[in-house]
């Protein structure tokens, strides 16, 4: 992998309550290369979310980054002032959210918004910003660009709000893309136009893109390695095919045996889905140990003491005692 544009190291999200400090995020660490597209996948409840807010810097209070760093093209940019991170978002750092209607303002025409975001961080005319707009309609796959350009967000569907919303992430040219669950409300023909779109811009613009989901099959379409998370902390990270065909941490088999699989013959017997026993533990209840401990067919004494950090098993890494004494 080359040298990477995003690192994430260590990083804590904390939550201060009355009740005591709830960790959200827990040690994460990861790094993201340009042009490439990382998968981050997990239970609700895992830190995909709260992770990519993190390196967006839009971590509500009283949430707060307690310890860790987040590095863009070598810069820190965790700790930064409100102003100085705002220019940061939006021309170095684009975002993607789930629902495009809290991603674009109803009262403006997506041109309107469009040439905002474009004169906000790049040094343009306005005509150039409106020609610049333009293209990047036609780049997502809106048609008729200039007959559209002066349509409000109501007048578009929602995979086409979904290519406005990825649009104004583009708008300044940013060398990453957050990309929070932009497939989820779609249906099947738009995910695939969507999973393409991002490829492709990964491709050809070597853009680095974080792509959160709960989606296997979206991940294994589109990133190129995958890291699973559970309880705020990484369970598992590497090469997508890797990950999903030869799962190291139970807890990613576990996802990988709930997925259904197609082409099973007339003849063979279908077996049942694998079910992972429990739920996600709440963040005032995360067990000692390895917090996936309680819900493990695998588990033996030293899981209940001890948190296993990262070990390498060939081309992954996974958070498991099972391997602390190399591969099994």
């Amino acid at each position: 992998m080359s040298a990477p544009l995003l690192e994430v190291k260590d990083l804590r999200v904390e939550f201060p309550t009355r009740r005591g400090t709830l960790v959200a995020v827990d040690g994460a660490s990861l790094a993201i290369a340009p042009g490439e597209i990382l998968g981050v996948v997990g239970e609700s409840g895992a830190g995909k979310s709260l992770t990519g807010m993190a390196i967006i810097g839009l971590i509500e209070p009283p949430g707060r980054i307690a310890a860790g760093e987040i590095r863009l093209e070598s810069e820190r940019i965790d700790g930064l002032p409100y102003e100085q991170m705002r220019r940061i978002r939006g021309r170095r750092i684009g975002a993607i959210f789930q629902d495009p209607l809290t991603s674009l303002n109803p009262l403006f025409t997506i041109g309107e918004q469009l040439t905002e975001t474009i004169l906000a961080h790049l040094e343009v005319t306005p005509a150039e910003a409106l020609a610049r707009a333009l293209a990047l309609l036609a780049e997502v796959g809106i048609p008729a660009p200039r007959a559209r350009i002066g349509h409000y967000p109501h007048q578009f569907s929602g995979g086409m709000r979904q290519r406005v919303v990825i649009a104004l992430a583009l708008a300044a040219e940013p060398r990453l893309i957050i990309a929070d669950e932009p497939t989820t409300a779609l249906d099947v023909s738009i995910q695939a136009q969507i999973i393409a779109l991002l490829k492709r811009l990964a491709r050809e613009h070597g853009t680095a893109v974080m792509l959160i989901t709960h989606d296997m099959g979206v991940i294994a379409e589109t990133a190129d390695r995958v890291a699973v998370m559970y309880a705020g902390r990484i369970a598992e990270i590497g090469p997508v095919r890797d990950v999903i065909h030869a799962p190291r941490h139970p807890y990613t088999a576990g996802l990988m045996g709930s997925i259904p699989k197609l082409g099973q013959g007339a003849g063979k017997k279908r077996g049942r889905l694998v079910q992972i026993e429990g739920a996600m533990p709440r963040l005032n209840a995360i067990p000692a140990g390895c917090a996936f401990n309680p819900r493990c067919p695998r588990r033996f004494e030293r899981c209940l003491a001890e948190r296993p950090e990262l070990i390498a098993i060939g081309t992954t890494d996974a958070a498991c005692w099972l391997y602390a004494d190399g591969p099994r």
